[in-house]
């Protein structure tokens, strides 16, 4: 699992990025097919949609053609764990939309699964901000957003299919998420977008790192893709502001009237008098040992807390030695699509990035089958094929490269 950011970045270290690309330029790193198999699948993307009340129309939006849909036209109204009316998303609906070619979006998924949560940690260990993710899903020839940027780094993970990305020469000038930047119309993001700097063909394993405001937009290559987006956020200097706003409480000049304005020089002077003395109390708070301490714990400590519960722990009792209930069996993803087993002579094998693997008649019927699907456990194989050794096929086909263990 990717827990830090060496691995995040290899092969490019971090000392690298922190030098050269942090808040500087783009970065696209590849990646080998399994790089991020244990962080997302289909497998798992669909299991996490069957958590039924964890989505609403405002967690998983649907957009077609750079166009959102409506919640009222994929969702349904509910009643809430909490006993609110919420809408919620119908499988049916959302599935009809998705045959049409509508992009889906999985909102703040960055703490749902161990895989998830390993790359927010690792941004966030880092010391680069609060990490927040995004699940992005979509379709050969459809859209789902037009050129824009966005006001936070992004750390694009891609996990299935492919994506092409075109990266603008234009960037930003350190947006926030204020009206202000949010409300621009398109016509302004296609002009400040400027030249096309290049282009990116993202694969599974490959990663994009976007510093903010940097302009962008992508198209999904093959049938489908599936990528997550990290938006990181760093603290600000808008941030000290708040900090001195707690301060300055305990200051009386900040606590005294404004001088009264009448429309006269003496009091348009009194208070420019009086505006230059706060400045020059805030320059002095600015430098005062003890808001240092706590803008430097502010900056240290600038992440999402997440989990941390042991509650066999916190009563003293030890740990269970297995999980209570069911243990779902692990996926294998397949690695190399296209992948299949040919006859050579009077043997059949499997070629993988790793070497072949030479396999019997029903191994082959067994490994053509599972090649051809995402994903694969061996009980879903011992299903199929009952009488080949599942367990064995598939620790040999992932030894030659053609499979690896998926969230």
């Amino acid at each position: 699992m990717i827990d830090s950011l060496a691995a995040l970045l290899a092969p490019v270290t971090a000392e690298s990025f922190l030098a050269e690309h942090l808040d500087r330029q783009p970065l696209h790193i590849r990646g080998t097919p399994g790089k991020f198999a244990e962080v997302l699948s289909w497998r798992q993307i669909n299991r996490l949609l069957d958590m039924t009340h964890i989505w609403t129309g405002t967690s998983l939006k649907l957009v077609m053609d750079s166009v959102a849909v409506p919640p009222e036209q994929y969702c349904t109204r509910a009643t809430s764990r909490d006993g609110a009316a919420v809408l919620q998303p119908d499988a049916k609906l959302v599935q009809g939309w998705i045959a049409k070619g509508a992009s889906v979006v999985m909102n703040d998924v960055d703490s749902l699964t161990p895989g998830l949560a390993g790359i927010s940690s690792a941004l966030e260990g880092a010391g680069l901000g609060k990490a927040q993710a995004n699940v992005y899903i979509s379709w050969q020839s459809h859209k789902a957003f037009h050129t824009h940027y966005d006001t936070h780094d992004v750390w694009a993970v891609q996990v299935e299919g492919e994506k092409i990305w075109n990266i603008w020469e234009g960037r930003a000038d350190y947006p926030i998420a204020h009206p202000a930047f949010r409300g621009q119309p398109q016509a302004h993001h296609d002009q400040a977008r400027g030249k096309l700097r290049g282009t990116v063909h993202m694969k599974p394993g490959d990663l994009l790192y976007l510093p903010r405001g940097w302009y962008h937009d992508a198209l999904a290559e093959a049938p489908s893709s599936v990528h997550i987006a990290y938006g990181v956020h760093a603290p600000l200097g808008m941030d000290l502001m708040n900090i001195l706003s707690e301060r300055i409480l305990y200051d009386p000049e900040f606590r005294k009237p404004l001088p009264r304005q009448d429309g006269s020089n003496p009091a348009k002077f009194a208070l420019t008098q009086r505006a230059g003395l706060l400045g020059q109390r805030l320059s002095e708070l600015c430098r005062d040992p003890k808001v240092m301490e706590v803008l430097a714990q502010f900056v240290g400590n600038y992440r999402y807390h997440r989990g941390g519960y042991d509650m066999l722990a916190a009563r003293g009792i030890a740990a269970a030695s297995a999980p209570i209930g069911a243990v779902e069996a692990p996926a294998f993803r397949v690695l190399a699509p296209g992948a299949k087993p040919v006859r050579r002579g009077a043997e059949w094998m499997v070629k993988g990035p790793q070497g072949a693997v030479v396999v019997t008649p029903p191994e082959a019927e067994a490994a053509a089958w599972l090649l051809a699907r995402p994903d694969v456990t061996a009980p879903e194989l011992a299903a199929k094929a009952p009488a080949v050794d599942a367990a064995g096929l598939l620790d040999r086909l992932a030894a030659a490269g053609l499979l690896g263990r998926a969230a």
